[in-house]
């Protein structure tokens, strides 16, 4: 805007004089689309209110169809490498992950879009995502075919199936992606939250079971938890405190007596060992235990004089959100829109019985796009309620204003069918694209409703349909070009669709390039329609008023 308003009246000054040719008239092509369009325009204006009646059943019918869309977070990603999980039960030795591993490379490379396989088996404690060895993944190099990509990971998971191991597959990103969302690296993630965890396993199986009755639903598993043989010590305290020792203080002793405790570092050369001081090996089993000797005021006394110590399963470990024990099933979706999915498995939830004190909550990537629907629907009413007051305090009239404004609902119309034609479904970054050509799209209605203004007030020109005809046809060779323009500035993005990296600005590209066409069109027609039937009194208003300012 800057430039325009200062270096282009500049540059126009110098060079436009000195240009050969500048008032060669219009081409062959334009003349005749100017006669065409001129022609077509006064048998439009002969009969205005049915062509005005028919552009807004059109663009009730858009808006009417927005909602039925299927909604996503972001647009299926194409990043050119499947990520494959291969999660085994907690203990799994890294030998027998290996083995399962390597039949899994082995079945990938004959999928005929994979280009190279590389594997790992566990991450390192100081990893942000740590895994143990159990856990093996699967990068997956991938070649572009005419399949798509549903369709080769349906192929991936149909030959690992068989292998002992719960399988999830999506991309790095999308990984990552999931994983900041909902804690999870799947599209959807259901946490069940109670207190007892044979209870909570339970439930999650009985839940599992259900919704794998649901079309579109694939890689569901449940967090991986095995019990594990544990020497449980309970503190009598009652006890404790006849004998003078408080239970805090014993439970510290026994930690540092089990678990160890770093009493220096030992440098020897380039290398630096921790010097811990804990019980030796026999010690810390279940009758070393119960026979070691623990300080007293009254002296010395065995640990199960203090204790009960007996040995007992237990989870492998336990996991918490905002302090509640909770137990995760993890889905990802093939074959239906995310939002169809999540609404069945809401309606399984709603149906299944829980016991008292345990409850269910649902999250992922539909979550975010959910609330940033809200935000984006709200800015877009903020701003909408903006851009009519720019355009009314500038005319002076809510009726050219909403004139101007009635572009938006009219590029709509082309929005949804490219939408609908792309098999787009309804994301976040179409919501940007839809903002963006309501810009556009004003653009072209102030183009048109501010000449028909200035013919009126400044050339002597009658409100009536000849003036309409003069002033479209005027307007109509800038309004073509900057269509043209934007149309083929978004064309890399608009005909590259699978290329990894453009997914995410291709249903930006679709939105604005079919609702070009739809609101160029429409509005040729439709605003001077408007126009005729309602614009005579506010016209003449503003010419009386106007004076020497053009608008």
């Amino acid at each position: 805007m800057v430039v325009s308003v200062t270096l282009t009246p500049v540059m126009s000054y110098y060079l436009l004089p000195n240009i050969k040719g500048l008032d060669h008239g219009d081409t062959k092509v334009q003349a005749w689309v100017k006669a065409w369009y001129a022609n077509a325009l006064t048998k439009v204006l002969a009969a205005p209110r049915g062509w005005v009646a028919a552009g807004g059943v059109a663009a009730l019918l858009a808006m009417a169809a927005t909602p039925f869309f299927p909604t996503t977070f972001l647009p299926p990603f194409n990043e050119g490498v499947a990520l494959v999980g291969l999660r085994l039960n907690p203990g799994t030795t890294l030998t027998e992950t290996t083995r399962i591993g390597s039949i899994a490379e082995k079945a990938l490379a004959g999928v005929p879009e994979v280009e190279h396989v590389g594997r790992r088996s566990g991450r390192a404690e100081l990893d942000e995502h740590a895994e143990g060895v159990h856990v093996s993944e699967l990068d997956v190099k991938l070649k572009r075919s005419e399949r798509s990509l549903e369709a080769v990971y349906a192929d991936i998971r149909s030959r690992i199936a068989s292998l002992p191991a719960a399988i999830g597959i999506g991309q790095p990103i999308g990984h990552r992606i999931d994983h900041m969302l909902s804690g999870v690296r799947s599209q959807i993630a259901i946490k069940i939250f109670g207190d007892d965890l044979d209870t909570l396993r339970a439930q999650a199986e009985s839940l599992r079971q259900q919704l794998a009755k649901i079309g579109g639903v694939v890689d569901l598993e449940i967090e991986k938890q095995v019990l594990t043989p544990q020497i449980k010590v309970q503190v009598d305290y009652d006890r404790a405190l006849g004998m003078g020792i408080t239970p805090a203080k014993l439970l510290a002793e026994l930690q540092v007596l089990i678990d160890g405790e770093r009493v220096t570092q030992i440098v020897e050369g380039s290398r630096r060992f921790n010097l811990v001081l804990r019980l030796p090996e026999n010690s810390r089993g279940i009758e070393g235990l119960r026979k070691l000797m623990m300080d007293t005021p009254g002296g010395r006394v065995p640990l199960s004089q203090l204790a009960s110590i007996e040995e007992a399963d237990g989870p492998n470990q336990v996991s918490r959100d905002d302090g509640r024990r909770r137990i995760v099933l993890s889905a990802n979706t093939q074959g239906r829109a995310l939002s169809d999915v999540v609404a069945d498995i809401r309606a399984q939830i709603a149906a299944t019985p829980m016991p008292e004190g345990y409850f269910i909550s649902i999250g992922g990537q539909f979550q975010a796009q959910e609330d940033a629907s809200r935000l984006i629907g709200l800015l877009s009413i903020a701003s909408v309620g903006m851009i009519f007051l720019i355009l009314y305090t500038r005319y002076r009239s809510a009726v050219l204003a909403a004139i101007i404004m009635s572009n938006i609902p009219l590029a709509l119309v082309g929005a949804v069918v490219g939408l609908w034609l792309s098999g787009q479904p309804l994301s976040v970054a179409a919501l940007v694209g839809f903002i963006t050509l309501a810009g556009i799209a004003i653009r072209n209605g102030i183009l048109k409703v501010s000449h028909y203004i200035n013919l009126c007030a400044f050339e002597g020109e009658n409100f009536d349909t000849q003036m309409l005809v003069r002033g479209s046809g005027e307007r109509l060779t800038p309004v073509l070009m900057t269509a043209l323009v934007a149309a083929l500035a978004l064309a890399p993005l608009l005909f590259e669709a699978d290329m990894p990296g453009t997914e995410i600005l291709h249903p930006v590209a679709v939105v604005i390039f079919s609702g070009l066409i739809t609101s160029t069109l429409l509005d040729s027609f439709l605003t001077p329609a408007m126009v005729a039937l309602f614009g005579a009194k506010p016209i003449a208003a503003l010419v009386r008023s106007s004076g020497a300012e053009s608008f």
